[in-house]
């Protein structure tokens, strides 16, 4: 599997990255396969960096709010209304009712109209699911909305993606074993944190110890917050290979 970050930005866009946005590929029937990890605001311009929009293959939506999914909008347009032609549907794994919400945020005409160039499966609590050379396991996290983790499996490697969520100790368990354990990081210790919404360095460390996993990467640190002040919380409780990430870091599972 390759793992290519494409957005980072944590709550929204930053100066520096699109939000939310990660870019899964792996051999499948002679071909590559991709899969889209969430596709917030401002994502889909540096995604064309890297593929074609219409050589997307699947999508897999953690949750609803603006910064891990709003550029769907934009993908509506490219694959209903492309010069070359309308490709064929793509699956989309996300939460219930999804396809309602991401057709009233567009504005289509039609109704329901996001179901034109996409197939929507509901992404719920304990779901395994094979999408192309990928299986696709999900977890329900806290978080203000409905939330999911996913846990990502190919060829005997493993890749876990929290999506965003509050401290969890399920997620451990979740992630056990992962190889790359992909988390989120968008609160800092010496700040007064709302519950159940999002985790810090620190926690971030906690899970992967318990989780054993081989490299944290940490993600989704909003432009106002201090990546060294994230980095110097994750030194206190997790010591094993780490990195805070940016747009266009490749990983190779």
């Amino acid at each position: 599997m390759r793992l290519t970050i494409v957005g980072c930005s944590g709550s929204f866009p930053g100066p520096e990255s699109a939000a939310s946005c990660y870019l899964l590929e792996a051999p499948f029937e002679g071909r590559t396969f991709r899969l889209v990890l969430d596709l917030g605001s401002g994502a889909l311009g540096p995604l064309q960096e890297y593929i074609d929009l219409r050589d997307i293959d699947a999508i897999s939506l953690s949750h609803l709010h603006a910064d891990h999914c709003f550029d769907m909008s934009g993908l509506y347009v490219v694959r209903k209304y492309h010069p070359a032609g309308a490709p064929p549907k793509i699956p989309v794994y996300a939460p219930p009712g999804s396809d309602w919400q991401l057709s009233n945020a567009y504005g289509t005409t039609a109704p329901n109209g996001m179901t034109l160039p996409f197939e929507f499966h509901d992404l719920v609590d304990g779901l395994e699911t094979t999408v192309g050379p990928f299986t696709v396991t999900a977890r329900r996290t806290p978080h203000p909305v409905e939330a999911y983790a996913v846990r990502i499996e190919h060829e005997g490697r493993v890749l876990v993606y929290s999506g965003d969520t509050g401290p969890d100790d399920g997620l451990a368990e979740f992630a056990a074993g992962a190889d790359v354990f992909l988390c989120e990081a968008s609160f800092v210790e010496s700040a007064e944190n709302p519950p159940d919404l999002h985790l810090t360095g620190a926690d971030a460390g906690r899970i992967a110890g318990k989780a054993r996993v081989g490299r944290l990467l940490l993600t989704h640190i909003p432009p106002w917050t201090d990546r060294d002040e994230v980095e110097a919380d994750l030194a206190t409780t997790w010591s094993g290979e780490r990195a805070l990430v940016r747009p266009g870091d490749v990983v190779e599972l």
